[in-house]
């Protein structure tokens, strides 16, 4: 099973780009998008998806229009599709979609950006709380977990082109680097880090002062996976050469 996560800052966006052409050529058996801002039916040529072979697609949008959402693009048609928490004070942004086959569950999902000021990070950690409550709760029901997404924290200063600058940024602040290192903790794997340990190796680039060709980037997007599946997993890896968004996809292979 190969699962290629990818915030793509605008579906409308990443098609205009190429988009539908990778999905083609990597043959992923699972997309799990982020940042679509878009619902389905904004898309002009839905059925380019159809086309490409992944019929069976999932969106789960913000109600804000332009605006977050995620979607799950599969090659085959899941047992169950969840979308969101089910609490409607933190799914009206659209930032989870699951969709189960047999006993594993692969979710997309978009955790909040604190980086607009105060309030929306007293909610990013929040959100954080929340969602980690609501992953304990469904591993005990659904074990087998592999969570990818926009995470919007750098864990490590390895996983940061200027840790020292960015000590009082929004995505790497103390308290969310602790807040993923007891997630990982919980159960999960980071698969990108059990395969290499190379610095300079990031997943998002800021727009500004040519920061993607200087490589000065931040590693936000992960593939968690849980321990139950460790002696699954196969290879996982940054995919770099991708350039339909400021993020590049990132992706995990498991055997079955």
């Amino acid at each position: 099973m190969k699962i290629i996560s990818y915030n793509v800052n605008g579906i409308r966006s990443a098609i205009s780009k190429g988009f539908v052409n990778f999905m083609q050529e990597q043959k992923a058996d699972v997309y799990c998008l982020q940042e679509t801002k878009a619902m389905k039916e904004q898309i002009e040529e839905p059925y380019v998806f159809d086309v490409a072979g992944y019929k069976n697609n999932y969106w789960f949008s913000a109600e804000k229009k332009g605006y977050s959402g995620v979607a799950l693009f599969c090659k085959n048609e899941p047992d169950h599709v969840e979308y969101g928490f089910n609490n409607p004070d933190y799914d009206k942004e659209g930032r989870i979609i699951r969709a189960d086959f047999g006993n594993k569950s692969i979710i997309s999902v978009y955790i909040p950006s604190g980086s607009s000021g105060d309030e929306r990070q007293a909610y990013k950690m929040t959100w954080l709380r929340f969602f980690q409550d609501y992953i304990n709760e469904l591993k005990s029901k659904r074990p087998n977990l592999i969570i990818c997404g926009d995470y919007n924290i750098c864990h490590q200063a390895i996983d940061i082109h200027d840790p020292v600058g960015n000590k009082n940024s929004s995505g790497f602040l103390p308290d969310e680097r602790k807040w993923l290192s007891q997630f990982v903790e919980s159960g999960f794997v980071d698969s990108f880090r059990a395969y290499n340990k190379a610095p300079h190796e990031y997943s998002w680039w800021s727009y500004r002062a040519a920061s993607r060709s200087r490589n000065k980037g931040w590693r936000i997007d992960y593939c968690m996976v849980s321990e139950s599946l460790k002696n699954n997993l196969k290879n996982s890896g940054i995919m770099q050469q991708a350039m339909h968004s400021d993020h590049c996809p990132v992706c995990v292979e498991l055997t079955s």
